[in-house]
């Protein structure tokens, strides 16, 4: 793990900014520019390994955070020790409940992955006195329910394939590089790990993968690194 403080230009603005992906995300893009460098000189640059958690289930946590690279899963251990991935973040998502100091959820990286700390208190002090960042974290929100029934229903009433499909298409759209016609990334989950958040068997997802390869929607290379020559052709079998 490496941590870098954000160093500020002459011009004042913090200079890490000016390339991060969440520069323009829910938080920063609410934020003026004297609000921007107050964050900028609190915050806190850091690298983390995938597998390493970000942030415990009830843990209370003085910090919020953006991804500003990888992936990270959303996870709800049981009481009896099992655990469930509930969601994926990509650049440059909001990782953080405001005003609820205590997570509900664990927030562990799929990938390795870079994120930009920030205090708790003093975004929660932005966030009172900006309506412009209240507005955004309230669409945020909004579009995370939209997202969350969306994924009700791929796991209530599509099949495997469309199953499979979804998940590969949710990635993509966040995936690097991507081109006008192709998209490939690398799974951030193991096949067990999709089978799980899928709510499928380990045999039926590889299955899948196998079927998708041959009908050309997807290629498949290093068993992980995962080509989508047609986004379109790809969406088309979610929604047939």
């Amino acid at each position: 793990m490496d941590v870098a403080r954000s160093k500020v230009s002459d011009a004042g603005t913090p200079v890490a900014c000016a390339s991060c992906q969440a520069r323009n995300g829910v938080v920063c893009g609410a934020l003026w520019s004297g609000q921007l460098r107050e964050l900028g000189r609190q915050s806190l640059r850091r690298t983390v390994d995938a597998g390493s958690e970000i942030i415990a289930q009830g843990s209370e946590s003085s910090i919020y955070s953006n991804i500003m690279r990888g992936v990270v899963k959303l996870c709800k251990v049981m009481p009896d020790g099992r655990q469930q991935i509930v969601g994926l973040q990509f650049a440059p998502d909001f990782v953080g409940r405001p005003f609820v100091p205590e997570s509900m959820l664990s927030a562990q990286a799929a990938t390795d992955a870079e994120i930009c700390l920030f205090p708790r208190d003093l975004l929660d002090r932005m966030i009172s006195e900006t309506p412009k960042l209240q507005r955004s974290l309230y669409d945020q929100a909004l579009k995370e329910l939209d997202a969350a029934r969306e994924w009700m229903l791929t796991l209530g009433r599509r099949t495997a394939e469309e199953k499979v499909a979804s998940l590969l298409h949710l990635i993509a759209t966040h995936a690097e590089p991507q081109t006008a016609t192709t998209t490939s990334f690398d799974l951030p989950l193991s096949r067990t790990e999709i089978a799980d958040f899928l709510g499928l068997t380990i045999e039926t997802v590889s299955r899948q993968l196998t079927k998708l390869r041959k009908s050309g929607a997807i290629r498949i290379e290093n068993f992980r690194h995962i080509i989508v020559p047609d986004m379109d052709e790809l969406e088309r079998m979610i929604r047939a």
